[in-house]
């Protein structure tokens, strides 16, 4: 069987069953497993799949274009951004990293001055200075056009000379074994150089990221303050991330 036909038999399997088991594949189709690894590489490569320990799953929705996901579990994303607002105090420092439930932050955070907002996304920028009085602080770097945020090497010197007491990152994939992954290897970095620099880092898990995997680590669960949540997801997965976090609803 050539190439291109294993590709098509994987991405019905992908299509089908929601993820692919390698060594099943080889089995079945009388080949070797590095040649469906080989092909499953070739297909995440292109951002059709994500590679995991064995075999692949589909893409998370969390993973599409920043234009996309603006339509995607609005009201899962607006009832996590409305409790993590709840977690902010008087006079803070905060990072607001880009993404759709962080934008739905910004349109909620209290009106005073005493509020200082630092990010990488011109867009949550300008809805914090359109609805507060807070002071923004944007981080400089290269603006990605996928996700509309800047990153690379002069975001990363900017982040250095940062601190702030909470951070509110977002992901694309909340997985109990994978931990909090993205689909952009530059994000991930500037994500975890954030991280670093700030004393809580607050998750914001809106239903599609729960139980979904990305291409790119970011951090593992223990490493990070909590992770907010939708209060009406009942996905089992948040039960399995609760024992190595706290989970607030």
């Amino acid at each position: 069987m050539l190439s291109a036909q294993r590709k098509d038999h994987l991405r019905e399997i992908l299509r089908r069953d929601g993820r692919v088991v390698a060594k099943d594949v080889a089995t079945d189709l009388g080949v070797s497993e590095d040649s469906i690894r080989r092909d499953l590489r070739e297909l995440a490569d292109t951002g059709e799949l994500v590679r995991v320990y064995g075999g692949a799953l589909p893409v998370p929705p969390a993973d599409r274009p920043v234009d996309e996901r603006s339509s995607l579990a609005t009201e899962s994303k607006e009832r996590v951004a409305r409790r993590a607002v709840e977690l902010i105090l008087p006079g803070s420092t905060i990072v607001l990293d880009a993404g759709t439930t962080t934008l739905a932050m910004a349109r909620m955070l209290p009106y005073g001055g005493d509020l200082t907002v630092i990010t990488p996304s011109p867009a949550i920028a300008l809805a914090v200075a359109e609805h507060t009085d807070a002071r923004v602080v944007i981080i400089g770097g290269e603006l990605a056009r996928f996700s509309m945020v800047a990153s690379g090497p002069l975001a990363m010197e900017a982040v250095q000379h940062l601190a702030a007491d909470l951070f509110f990152l977002g992901v694309t994939g909340v997985d109990p074994v994978h931990g909090l992954t993205t689909g952009n290897l530059d994000d991930a970095a500037t994500k975890r150089a954030i991280a670093a620099r700030c004393a809580q880092t607050y998750v914001l898990g809106s239903e599609e990221k729960i139980g979904a995997i990305s291409r790119f680590p970011v951090l593992n669960v223990d490493a990070i303050t909590g992770l907010v949540v939708d209060p009406q997801d009942a996905n089992p997965v948040i039960g399995d991330l609760a024992e190595g976090m706290p989970v607030l609803r």
